[in-house]
């Protein structure tokens, strides 16, 4: 009995360390017992690792294979692989017969003599004005052949890129001349101008011959989503200031005064620059995303998505299907020295241009906020003029054409780069230059950009348009034009926008030496 009992005792004690082996396990417990079962555990958890270890391998490997074949897509397309190639000689007289506003290059040298020979200002800005003409429109027709060797996607943000040029240009130059106030008024300009007076020009006259047009609804949502950050991350600055501002000290005296200073200047400047970056970064992502979407079939971007419009799929096979006027690497040369160009005659225009100001006592709030970014752009919307004149004619005395159905609003896409790109690019260039540029804009500037804000993204929200909401984005333009004119100015923020010292601003202003 005795010995059954021990043997009992001795089976059951065996029984119990075989059910606490996994508690032990858990508790990281060497046992001393059941070797067989801890190296079967051992070779199991091996064996995963192992079969991890492998799928990690397939997986980067399989990544590797689709970046790869993504890249020889690419290059394909860009060498046009397997379809006919564009010689050096064709696409020269392409360039050259691409438009008869080719002929006012001739007024290129002759607007830089006249301002390296100090001609009369209405002379200089005259002649860089017909100079900038035959630029923004070979500027378009680069784009538009590049877009045949880059894809849709890539091909629209080259070309959203060359006619923000002049624009980020005349912003480039007012930086360097440490001109704040009016650079701040003219990237406020660009942007509304672009906003509302362009793009409802566009709406009616492309819907004054069909009820409404289509815009594509993915690519309208996540304009909505980028064009209101943008706007807020001016709307964050200005609130700021305007609760530090508005408060009573405890002497009793407005804030104002506590506000206006160099350490408050240097506060904005750093939360300006923190600012910059994350603009840049969700600008970024956002030309990621529009070029390479998530998906089991990404290769079928949102252009060529169900929902796009039919005059977009059209597009797109026609920059597929059809073949390009211009080689693209002579594209490529020819663009940029159209650019090395328009940078010299746009410093020349913008430094021609103060005349009007002086001449017409124009106030600077107006001559930046309206003026300046109308004559930037009056080049490109001098070409859009001819061609609308010739489209005209033609379909008054000859076949009238069909109304396009796909609406024009690419204008929408310069002022959400310009917001997202060009602005925090200027505030970061300003940074490395040792020029203080915030994202403090006056109070005015921001009331008007937030309410284009609004009306363009109500305008578009159902992804179609017609003149009737052309005629009111043009309106609300205008209302801003009649208002500014009267605008005196913050004071506050112009003190602000200063390169020297904030001190040194007041006491200029206070002896009269200020604007």
């Amino acid at each position: 009995m005795s010995t059954l009992a021990n043997s009992n005792t001795g089976a059951s004690r065996q029984r119990n360390n075989n059910l606490r082996l996994p508690d032990e396990e858990e508790g990281n417990i060497e046992p001393k017992f059941s070797p067989n079962l801890m190296s079967a555990g051992a070779e199991s958890r091996q064996s995963r690792q192992s079969r991890h270890s492998r799928l990690q391998e397939l997986g980067e490997t399989f990544r590797f294979q689709e970046n790869k074949e993504e890249l020889v897509k690419f290059w394909d397309q860009f060498t046009r692989k397997g379809k006919r190639r564009i010689g050096i000689v064709e696409s020269l007289q392409a360039i050259i017969w691409s438009s008869w506003l080719n002929i006012f290059l001739l007024f290129i040298p002759v607007a830089w003599a006249s301002n390296f020979l100090n001609w009369s200002d209405k002379v200089t800005f005259s002649l860089c004005f017909f100079a900038i003409v035959p630029l923004e429109r070979l500027f378009d027709y680069g784009g538009e052949q590049m877009a045949f060797y880059l894809g849709k996607d890539l091909g629209d943000l080259v070309v959203v890129t060359l006619n923000n040029a002049v624009e980020a240009t005349l912003a480039i130059i007012l930086l360097i001349k440490c001109e704040l106030v009016l650079l701040k008024s003219t990237i406020i300009g660009v942007v509304i101008l672009h906003l509302l007076l362009v793009p409802g020009t566009a709406f009616v006259i492309g819907g004054a011959r069909i009820i409404q047009q289509d815009l594509h609804p993915h690519l309208t949502q996540l304009n909505h989503s980028l064009l209101t950050l943008g706007v807020l991350s001016l709307l964050i600055p200005a609130a700021f200031f305007s609760a530090i501002s508005g408060a009573l000290d405890i002497n009793g005296e407005t804030g104002a005064k506590q506000a206006v200073n160099d350490t408050t200047r240097h506060s904005f400047l750093q939360m300006s620059r923190g600012l910059a970056v994350l603009l840049l970064f969700v600008y970024v992502c956002s030309r990621v995303y529009l070029h390479n979407p998530p998906g089991e079939d990404n290769a079928l971007n949102l252009a060529a998505a169900p929902e796009a419009p039919a005059g977009l799929k059209e597009h797109i096979a026609h920059l597929k299907n059809d073949d390009p006027e211009v080689n693209q690497w002579v594209c490529i040369v020819m663009l940029a020295i159209c650019i090395a160009l328009m940078a010299a005659t746009a410093e020349y225009l913008v430094e021609s241009i103060d005349f009007v100001r002086e001449s017409a006592n124009i106030k600077l709030e107006w001559f930046g906020l309206i003026l300046l970014p109308f004559v930037s752009f009056a080049a490109d919307g001098t070409v859009a003029a001819v061609y609308f004149v010739r489209y005209m004619f033609r379909h008054l005395f000859h076949e009238p054409t069909p109304p396009t159905t796909l609406a024009k609003g690419e204008a929408i896409d310069l002022s959400i780069q310009f917001t997202l790109f060009w602005m925090p690019l200027l505030v970061l260039l300003g940074w490395w230059t040792n020029k203080p540029l915030t994202l403090l804009f006056e109070t005015f500037e921001v009331a008007v950009l937030l309410g284009s804000c609004f009306l363009v993204n109500y305008v578009t929200a159902d992804s179609k348009t017609n003149w009737a909401e052309g005629i009111a984005m043009v309106s609300f333009y205008i209302m801003i034009a009649v208002c500014s004119w009267f605008y005196p100015g913050q004071n506050e923020i112009q003190l602000l926008s200063q390169c020297e010292s904030v001190q040194e601003a007041i006491l200029k202003a206070a002896s009269g030496g200020g604007e």
